[in-house]
């Protein structure tokens, strides 16, 4: 933190003589996690690896900021073996969902399982789809969302489509329309940093609640309505095809329960039908 003059200074703030610059030098990061009594709600365990569904508002790993209370803490209190391969601040992680986003994550156990579960998720054969609540109503069924992401060119904390970014793409499918929000199913064919986020916003439906991609409208949850809700694999060990899915938790649910329904005619039939690809829908 570093302050000018008793205000909260952005690195590109130039100085003056005078100027009385005031700093506090943070706390040294701890790299190696302890263990910690966490609850966790596991959906599948085995020898070779674990499957969580996280709660939302958990960090996966330490980083500056979350020096305790993360999924990493927590699977260190749940005791055994975790691999090594991810590096030593991340025992077990294989992929990383956002503090704000809910579901299943998948941990490994060994290394051998590490390598394998990476291995899937490079060749895609681990798939992973997602819930969403998006802002406004979509035009098309389904569709397939390309965009290269890198970091905010003006917000380093961010990420954006950009330029010179890496290769990024979502396949969306509406689950349901209703009057302001649209209820989507997202599929990841790549994994980057927040990126059903950033290409929903580029579309011009940010999530609800994400005040960081989209300003949280009145009403809106304070995380963003993201949920992991399915993981398909490959046992890392017998090659047996396994599916995972887990609801989503209460604040999604009881939002999405209160977005009102589209309107009806006479018929009792929406008043703009819903599922046509292509259809003139108005946010």
């Amino acid at each position: 933190m570093v302050r000018v003059n008793g205000e909260t200074a952005d690195p590109s703030d130039r100085v003056a003589l005078g100027d009385v610059v005031e700093y506090e030098i943070p706390q040294a990061y701890v790299s190696v996690a302890a263990a910690e009594s966490i609850p966790l709600e596991v959906v599948y365990e085995d020898e070779d690896f674990v499957v969580i569904n996280k709660a939302p508002g958990m960090v996966v790993h330490p980083a500056p900021g979350h020096y305790s209370g993360t999924l990493v803490h927590a699977l260190l209190g749940r005791g055994g073996s975790w691999s090594a391969a991810g590096g030593e601040a991340r025992p077990g992680i294989v992929h990383r969902i956002d503090k704000g986003t809910s579901g299943l994550i998948v941990v490994a156990r060994n290394d051998p399982s590490h390598r394998a579960l990476s291995s899937q998720l490079s060749d895609r054969t681990l798939s992973r789809s997602y819930l969403a609540i998006a802002r406004g109503r979509f035009k098309a069924d389904a569709g397939e969302l390309e965009g290269a992401i890198g970091r905010h060119p003006k917000d380093r904390k961010r990420m954006a489509v950009v330029a010179g970014g890496r290769f990024a793409r979502t396949r969306y499918q509406v689950v349901e329309r209703r009057s302001t929000h649209t209820l989507v199913r997202c599929d990841l064919d790549t994994g980057r940093t927040h990126q059903i986020r950033v290409h929903l916003a580029a579309l011009g439906h940010p999530l609800a609640g994400d005040a960081e991609y989209g300003a949280r409208g009145p009403g809106e949850p304070a995380r963003p309505m993201l949920h992991a809700w399915r993981l398909r694999l490959r046992h890392p060990r017998t090659n047996l095809e396994m599916t995972f899915e887990v609801a989503p938790p209460a604040d999604f649910v009881d939002f999405w329960s209160s977005v009102p329904a589209l309107p009806t005619t006479w018929g009792g039939r929406p008043a703009r039908e819903a599922g046509r690809p292509g259809g003139e829908e108005q946010p």
